[in-house]
């Protein structure tokens, strides 16, 4: 503020010499003698202290040319604010063209990264950011290349920039937590995923999966190191593993040699560290690199050696499998392995069919197993091969068979794979035997039909099902054959699918409604309280398709019947019997004056 005041006075100052100057050169006596007055004042003051201080800001002496228009002497606020406005649309202008560079080298990377070109992709968002710096996309898309490359220091960085560019970026924690994970970090990794979910609650799903890999890689890590330790000790049970896969491991030995070896080696494999040490040792690639056992998983040799050979394999992969994450993982990454599995659950050898199906349940009993056995496996040929099993029941392979796929019929991704091939892989086969059960077969129907349900759960699926005639044939088959034999274990699960697929609209539903009513009705009679009321949910939902079919279950004493219903039933019952109600005399006027002459008659 005293600065300004100094330069203020010595402004004032110059312009009163000026003048002075200009009235001591003026012609008029009076005027030059004022101004000599005025000059004697001046000089007597430049007896008091200067007041002046010294200023050393550095004057530029080259100062930038102003614009033509723009000379000292017209240099205003106005003027000065344009040229900042030229200046800022200039900025924008070239910023604009530089974000239009940065976006087509990012549809560059892009394109490589999708073609697996993870080297080309980082180049091409290097350039993009060359380009601009603060394009949040080109970083997370650079350091999901890097996690392709294992450059995982170079990915956290790019997350880190990215998070520069915007605090809350979902992908950018993404990624820093695989990046973490690939280093080794998992608590750096465990806090990024959770960060994900502090920013966006609805990603709870996805970032649970993510931490169980956290804790999966924390548990690999940690049996590792156990698993060396035990080694290095010396610990006969560590080095035994290690000698049999060094035995294992050499060429061009007969069949029944690797067969006593994998027997032995399966004998060893007692705790967690053995299966890490099998892994450590290269133990599934000894075994699938071996030509005798792949020519053996392969069927192309078929002699009983080979036979008990593949038998070895599926049981130490098994062994090794069991309760193994990591070990799972590695094995669905070995093409023999993931072919064998498929092509041999349907093996005309009991014992082969049987140990394939043993691994297959492996993988079918947790949703990281299921997970990656969908990811891998041919699931169509899967389906048809397990069905296969399921239609020539052979020593309890049918129930395994059954089960691993009632596993994965509970994965969502499991049955939108198997929706372009339900007809031929599930339904032909389903329907053929829902026709034609029998004593031999019975046994395995609940829990088919109940697999049958969770593929149902989808939306696609429950869509075709309903609408297959041949479908809804075989159900109508089975419950009468269930009625006449008293096969509630079946009926029971039968009813509750039939009741699911007919709250779809269908043509083929309203086609067989009067046959499928009539069979419902019949049941009522039945002595368990929950047939009665799976069917007469049934009669809920097809009823409202059909209007034939409400005439004819009027005639049989309907109304009655649900007025009896509803004075013992329980509360699903209750729900169901009242809109079987609501449905028959909404539609007819019989009913309704049945229904009234019933509520007469208790009075």
């Amino acid at each position: 503020m005293e600065k300004l005041e100094d330069i203020e006075n010595f402004l004032k100052n110059v312009d009163e010499i000026s003048q002075l100057v200009e009235d001591l050169r003026s012609s008029d006596a009076e005027a030059q003698q004022k101004a000599m007055e005025k000059a004697d004042c001046y000089i007597t003051s430049l007896a008091e202290p200067c007041r002046t201080k010294i200023n050393k800001m550095t004057v530029n002496t080259n100062p930038p040319p102003l614009p033509p228009s723009i000379t000292p002497q017209t240099e205003t606020p106005e003027n000065f604010m344009k040229i900042m406005e030229m200046d800022a649309e200039e900025r924008r202008v070239r910023k604009a063209a530089n974000v239009k560079k940065a976006i087509a080298f990012k549809d560059k990377g892009n394109e490589a990264y999708a073609q697996e070109d993870y080297e080309t992709a980082v180049k091409y968002y290097s350039d993009g950011l060359a380009e601009i710096k603060d394009m949040q996309p080109l970083y997370t898309n650079r350091a999901q290349a890097y996690i392709k490359l294992g450059k995982y220091n170079e990915a956290v960085s790019d997350c880190e920039w990215a998070l520069k560019c915007n605090e809350r970026c979902i992908k950018a924690y993404l990624h820093m937590g695989k990046a973490y994970l690939g280093l080794k970090k998992y608590n750096e990794a465990r806090g990024c995923f959770e960060k994900i979910e502090e920013i966006q609650p609805g990603k709870e799903k996805i970032v649970k999966e993510y931490l169980t890999q956290v804790d999966l890689g924390k548990e690999k890590e940690t049996q590792e190191i156990k698993a060396r330790e035990e080694f290095d000790k010396g610990k006969r049970k560590a080095t035994t593993v290690v000698e049999l896969l060094e035995k294992l491991s050499k060429p061009g030995q007969i069949a029944l040699y690797y067969c006593g070896g994998l027997e032995i080696l399966s004998q060893a494999l007692t705790d967690c560290t053995g299966q890490t040490l099998f892994r450590l040792n290269n133990g599934f690639s000894i075994i699938a690199s071996n030509v005798t056992v792949r020519s053996c998983l392969l069927e192309k040799t078929n002699d009983p050696e080979s036979r008990e050979l593949c038998v070895s394999v599926f049981k130490i992969w098994r062994r090794v499998c069991c309760g193994n994450d990591e070990n799972q993982k590695l094995l669905m990454t070995c093409p023999v392995a993931t072919q064998s599995i498929v092509h041999l659950a349907s093996s005309e050898h009991d014992e082969v069919a049987k140990e394939c199906l043993a691994l297959l349940s492996v993988y079918s009993e947790i949703p990281r197993g299921r997970h990656l056995a969908i990811e891998s496996l041919d699931l169509n040929m899967l389906v048809r091969n397990l069905m296969v099993c399921v239609s020539k029941p052979k020593k309890q392979q049918e129930n395994t068979a059954v089960n691993i796929l009632q596993n994965f019929a509970t994965e969502s991704r499991f049955c939108i794979q198997l929706r372009d091939v339900l007809t031929d892989s599930v339904i032909l086969p389903v329907t053929t035997i829902l026709k034609n059960f029998n004593t031999s077969n019975q046994h395995i129907l609940p829990s088919l039909i109940s697999g049958l349900g969770c593929l149902a759960r989808d939306d696609v699926i429950r869509h075709k099902l309903a609408h297959d005639p041949d479908c809804w044939k075989a159900f109508l088959v089975a419950v009468r054959t269930c009625i006449a034999s008293e096969y509630r274990e079946i009926l029971y699960p039968l009813l509750g699918l039939i009741m699911n697929l007919s709250t779809v609209t269908s043509p083929v539903i309203q086609e067989l409604s009067v046959s499928l009513c009539d069979s419902c009705v019949d049941l009522l009679r039945h002595n368990d309280e929950g047939i009665i009321t799976r069917a007469t949910g049934v009669l809920s939902t097809v009823l409202p398709q059909s209007s034939q079919a409400v005439q004819h279950v009027i005639q049989r004493e309907m109304v009655k019947t649900m007025c009896r219903l509803l004075k013992g039933a329980g509360q699903t019952a209750t729900k169901y019997a009242i809109k079987t109600l609501t449905v028959c005399t909404a539609a007819s006027h019989l009913a309704r004056e049945k229904l009234v002459n019933s509520d007469k008659s208790e009075e």
